[in-house]
């Protein structure tokens, strides 16, 4: 059987709402044309069907051929987009100043020149007013074009603004294209390696930052050209581990929407992606209470016309706000409560299954094995860590890394040690050919190899051993993705205190927040 989201048409055609197959039938039925009685026909099947299945449509579609389904396919994927493209136009400023670029060029070829110049006036405006300097880059073009081949009585002085408007704008595309370049590829690094694993690593990540900055750096200016560099600091300094600077660019990125309203619906995506990274720089530096107000205020946010308007951001806000929540249960060491989230999340991923990045996914399940490695669920935690190892090889090296330890140290809690010896030396070798290996890393597996078969006094004094090695470097930022991956402190505070892991970190949490009081 084909995969669920194999075919593009079926994909579309499952991701529309009511009110949007209620307009396609409206909108395709004006024309009583046999072939878009056909495509309604084909539309109605595939809306049905919860799998695709070629031959299943073809069935219910008797006379149908092969052949002749491509096609029905084909026209219906075109309709459907000029259905959406309709419906959608008032809410979306790029779909309506594509409209009027259209109209200018349909004047334009008609000989119409004067109206044309007349509507690329008021896109100019409608550009310039939401920062939409790409498209006003096809705008100034077109003038420029109808002003270069005729005579349209516009004054000397008009021409020479158009061309310095023109300079103007080319260069803060430039300054747009370089910043969000790099922050797309710091991204990409990010993906791909997780955090720096050495001084080698963040000289690279160094170097590349600096190569891809503008070098006209004071000119920067303007909502884009801010979101871009923010967003790049952001990249650069999460993936160095330097979360105090990852929290101040994550929070000038969230006020850029605060000195600019209006772009909060125009750029929706970007302010989600902010406050995901706002609430990640807040768990990483453990600010509890800011964290609980940002929450609200994303939560809030999730209610608004704005958040609902669209699949991607009404996706992406759930996935966010669920992540966050998860980190919360995380941060306060309030395993259990966190594991009833867990059914009613997996639940949405399936839902949102064909907007869902793979490496999203990942992340989830690292989550959930770590509710339930500190709820001492540990067989749970494999099932879910087993999904990661056995999973996508190409994405975040450093999970694929710690998923594996925290399997290891599940088997240890679980006492399967006939399984350890041999266990303990293919993550090693693992994480060493990864080039992942800190010292807590190298710490926590000589305690592993000398762990077997110990009575339990004499492991409590190896664990004191273990905590006093590696508990000084909790501060250290070359040595923090251990324990941001896995509270490893805590693990071993539990077993020496003889506490529960949720017990010692509900305890610090406790303390911090009356500190902050």
């Amino acid at each position: 059987m084909p995969s669920k989201f194999s075919d593009t048409l079926f994909q579309l055609v499952h991701s529309l709402e009511k009110s949007e197959k209620r307009h396609f039938k409206l909108y395709i039925k004006r024309s009583s044309a046999k072939e878009e009685l056909k495509i309604i026909q084909l539309f109605d099947v595939l809306d049905k069907l919860t799998e695709y299945d070629e031959n299943l449509i073809l069935k219910k579609m008797s006379g149908i051929t092969k052949t002749q389904l491509a096609n029905l396919k084909t026209h219906l994927y075109k309709q459907l987009l000029a259905s959406l493209r309709l419906l959608k136009l008032a809410d979306n400023i790029d779909l309506q100043l594509s409209e009027h670029l259209d109209e200018a060029r349909i004047l334009y070829n008609k000989g119409l020149k004067i109206q044309a110049l007349r509507i690329l006036e008021r896109a100019k405006e409608m550009a310039r007013a939401n920062q939409k300097f790409n498209t006003l880059v096809q705008i100034i073009s077109l003038e420029k074009k109808i002003e270069t081949l005729h005579i349209t009585r516009s004054t000397t002085d008009k021409t020479a603004d158009l061309a310095n408007e023109a300079l103007e704008i080319s260069s803060h595309i430039d300054r747009v294209t370089r910043l969000s370049n790099l922050a797309l590829l710091l991204y990409r690094w990010y993906v791909l390696h997780g955090h720096s694993r050495n001084e080698e690593d963040e000289k690279e990540v160094n170097q590349f930052f600096k190569e891809y900055l503008p070098k006209d750096m004071n000119a920067v200016n303007g909502f884009y050209e801010k979101l871009y560099l923010y967003q790049s600091y952001c990249w650069y300094a999460f993936i160095r581990q330097d979360f105090l600077m990852y929290y101040r660019y994550s929070q000038k990125w969230i006020d850029l929407y605060d000195e600019s309203p209006q772009m909060l619906a125009i750029e929706t995506g970007h302010y989600i992606k902010g406050m995901h990274n706002l609430l990640n720089a807040h768990f990483d530096l453990r600010n509890f209470q800011k964290f609980e107000i940002a929450l609200k205020k994303f939560e809030a946010f999730e209610k608004t016309e704005i958040a609902q308007a669209h699949d991607n951001f009404r996706t992406h806000t759930s996935i966010y706000i669920n992540s966050a929540k998860l980190n919360q249960h995380l941060m306060r060491g309030t395993f259990k409560e966190g594991l009833v989230l867990i059914p009613e999340i997996e639940a949405k991923l399936n839902e949102y299954a064909v907007f869902v990045d793979r490496h999203r996914i990942l992340v989830f399940r690292y989550k959930f094995a770590s509710l339930y490695f500190g709820s001492g669920q540990y067989s749970r935690a494999l099932d879910y860590l087993q999904e990661i190892i056995n999973g996508s090889q190409d994405l975040r090296i450093d999970l694929q890394c710690y998923a594996r330890l925290m399997h290891l140290m599940s088997h240890f809690e679980l006492g399967n040690f006939e399984l350890m010896e041999s266990l303990t030396k293919s993550v090693y070798r693992y994480m060493s050919k990864m080039k992942n290996l800190t010292v807590v890393e190298e710490e926590i597996f000589r305690f592993l190899k000398v762990s077997f078969g110990l009575p339990r006094t004499a492991l409590k004094t190896e664990l004191e051993k273990l905590l006093q090695k590696i508990k000084h470097l909790e501060k250290n930022r070359h040595e923090t993705r251990a324990f941001a991956y896995l509270d490893v402190i805590s693990w071993i505070e539990s077993k020496v205190q003889n506490k529960t892991m949720s017990e010692v970190i509900y305890e610090k949490y406790k303390k911090a927040k009356q500190r902050n009081y």
